[in-house]
């Protein structure tokens, strides 16, 4: 049976040292495209928060219809996305863009068992975030009375503009791509040096022939070569020079 071939730690800082170049070079080139990434091709996104108040009245002194209230919700929710209200909404603020756009844009969520509607706006400047959320909710208290005849909704705060963006700051992208070109690079060298079957060590010698190592041979190269002064060997009674 054949021996186990286990890596050591040792192995592997021998590889990440023979393969060190390319490490660097697969780490810097992914952080540089994390970087180009981020600043060139990502948008900066601005979201800003409006809350309504729905009124849900108690009949004969009983409580609160939780479920009449969760209907009511949905349906408002609905009509605030309806392009009714949207070109209306639209043509205030001249947007000059499409009601499909727009609906992407606009979040509408409430808490469980609350009477509180949140529209949320994302856009790519902070301002105009603000304003479609606000113009919102303005021409939905303005329409409902019409559209459902009921006068229940009352705005309870007024969206502000947030100049912080939501999506992924670049240093994170940058710090994500860094990370990443490092451990791929840690694996591919891991790889390599798997598949690499030449010997390296003398401890690949002595176990790939079973032979033990007598000396070692070091390469000389540039300037070194130089300095090496001129040697006379005897070899089988004749003289040659080194």
């Amino acid at each position: 049976m054949e021996e186990l071939d286990f890596i050591t730690v040792k192995d592997l800082f021998n590889a990440m040292k023979r393969r060190l170049r390319m490490i660097v070079l697969i780490t810097l080139l992914a952080t540089m495209t994390s970087g180009i990434y981020s600043f060139y091709f990502i948008t900066p996104k601005y979201q800003s928060s409006t809350q309504i108040l729905v009124n849900q009245s108690r009949e004969n002194g009983q409580g609160i219809d939780y479920n009449q209230v969760q209907s009511n919700l949905e349906t408002y929710s609905d009509i605030i996305k309806s392009p009714m209200i949207l070109d209306i909404v639209s043509r205030k603020l001249e947007l000059n863009r499409p009601e499909k756009t727009l609906v992407k844009q606009i979040n509408i969520s409430s808490g469980e068992k609350s009477q509180v509607l949140t529209i949320t706006v994302q856009d790519s400047d902070p301002e105009t975030a603000a304003k479609i959320s606000n113009t919102i909710a303005e021409t939905f208290n303005e329409e409902i009375l019409t559209l459902m005849n009921v006068n229940n909704i009352k705005i309870l705060s007024m969206a502000k503009v947030n100049p912080s963006p939501t999506n992924p700051s670049p240093k994170l992208i940058i710090a994500v791509g860094f990370i990443f070109g490092l451990i791929a690079s840690l694996g591919i060298c891991f790889l390599l040096e798997k598949m690499d079957d030449s010997i390296k060590t003398e401890s690949d010698v002595e176990q790939l022939l079973g032979l033990p190592v007598l000396g070692e041979v070091f390469e000389i190269k540039g300037k070194h070569m130089k300095q090496i002064k001129q040697v006379n060997l005897e070899v089988r009674g004749e003289a040659i020079d080194v």
